[in-house]
This record gives structure tokens, C-alpha cells and sequence, in this order.
């Protein structure tokens, strides 16, 4: 027969002993001031997983969180501010993102604020001539832009370490025409907390689209 022991107010164990020919199987619980997780809420919707953010406790998490989707129909910036410390990874989506003027849009990220320069990188039209355009202000989104073209697609940032994140990813203009490949990386002061969506010159404004981020 298995037996449950309980002993102790303060400074004792809980001991589970189950039958066993070699003896007895014994597990001991951390003090209160351990390690272990507590479930502090139950998960209550379809796609959430128990997840720690302190090491601690557990909360009911989205697997993948999305943010909410914004309209970049007017204004010279998008912001996606807020982001909780504990996300490795980012992706932004774009449908239809179009711009008053030829600048071209990018994406930056920041820490307290946003990071406006020391991002290493480039966007490469694909083509029949490879042109790439490199750029230290932000993320390009594309290598050229006019304001009659529109931009689809996604760009990924990945934290790599030490508050070092890279970007990747394909859009395509001009409604699909043609595609654009987009790499690079920027080192932040901080644990990144925002994505903007803006232009290089800063002045064009948004007049077509919408973008979302989604965050893991």
C-alpha cells in the first residue's frame, strides 16, 4: 500500500513513498522560499501554455501573442510600444503599405526610446540586376520606393544575445511584382521594448495599409 507522510509545521517534508522492492521513493519539496513554480492562474483559452516570465510563477501565455493591427494610413510613424521584456522573438507584418513619397520605409527598434542609428544591413531587389541599398537608420523594408507602390510580406527580428537582434525577411512591391530580400542587425543599450514603422527621410507620411506585430 502507498502511503503520503506529512510532518512538520515550519521546517518539515512531505514524503510520497510508493511500493517498491528495492525500498522506499521519497520526492522533498523546496521551502516557500524555493524555486519552485506555482500556477497562479488557469490557462483559459484555446492556444495558451503555462510560461514564466520571473522563473517562478507561472502564468497563462499565448504561445505566440499578436499585437493589434494598426492602420498606416496616415502619419509619418507606426508605433508598437510596451513589448514585454521576456519576447526573444518579433515578426512585422505588412499588407498594402504604401507611402506619400519615394523614401523608403524601414523599421526601427529601441530601448527607452527609439534607436535611430547602428543598424548594419541592406535590402536587395530581385531581379535581373541584384540592387542592394545599405542603410544605418533603420531595417530597409525594401531597396526602392515610389509612392505609388504598395508593400506585403513580413520581417523577422531574432534576439541573438546581449540585447543584439537581427533582422531577416522578403517583401515584395509594386503589388506583388517584385520581391525584396532584407538582412541585418543593431546592439541596443537595453532590453528592446518598441517597433516603429517609418520612413527614411522621416517626412513621407503613410497613406495605404495596414501592419501588425506578432511576438514569442
Amino acid at each position: 500500500m502507498s502511503s503520503v507522510v506529512i510532518s512538520g509545521d515550519v521546517s518539515g517534508t512531505i514524503t510520497l513513498a510508493a511500493p517498491s522492492v528495492a525500498g522506499s521513493n521519497t520526492i522533498t519539496l523546496p521551502a516557500a522560499t524555493g524555486t519552485s513554480a506555482v500556477l497562479s492562474s488557469a490557462v483559459s483559452a484555446v492556444g495558451q501554455i503555462p510560461f514564466s516570465t520571473d522563473g517562478s510563477t507561472l502564468t497563462p501565455t499565448a504561445k505566440i501573442v499578436s499585437g493589434t493591427v494598426q492602420a498606416t494610413t496616415s502619419g509619418t510613424s507606426i508605433t508598437f510600444s510596451s513589448i514585454p521584456s521576456w519576447v526573444k522573438r518579433i515578426t512585422v507584418m505588412f499588407q498594402g503599405v504604401s507611402t506619400s513619397g519615394t523614401s523608403i520605409s524601414q523599421i526601427q527598434v529601441g530601448s527607452g526610446s527609439v534607436t535611430t542609428s547602428g543598424y548594419l544591413g541592406s535590402s536587395s531587389g530581385m531581379s535581373s540586376v541584384v540592387a542592394s541599398v545599405q542603410n544605418s537608420a533603420g531595417f530597409l523594408m525594401t531597396n526602392n520606393q515610389s509612392a505609388a507602390d504598395t508593400i506585403h510580406g513580413s520581417i523577422t527580428l531574432s534576439l541573438l544575445n546581449n540585447n543584439i537582434w537581427v533582422a531577416s525577411g522578403v517583401t515584395s512591391i509594386s503589388n506583388g511584382t517584385q520581391s525584396r530580400l532584407t538582412s541585418g542587425s543593431i546592439s541596443l543599450s537595453g532590453t528592446l521594448d518598441r517597433v516603429i514603422l517609418t520612413t527614411v527621410n522621416g517626412t513621407d507620411t503613410f497613406d495605404a495599409g495596414s501592419v501588425n506585430i506578432l511576438y514569442e
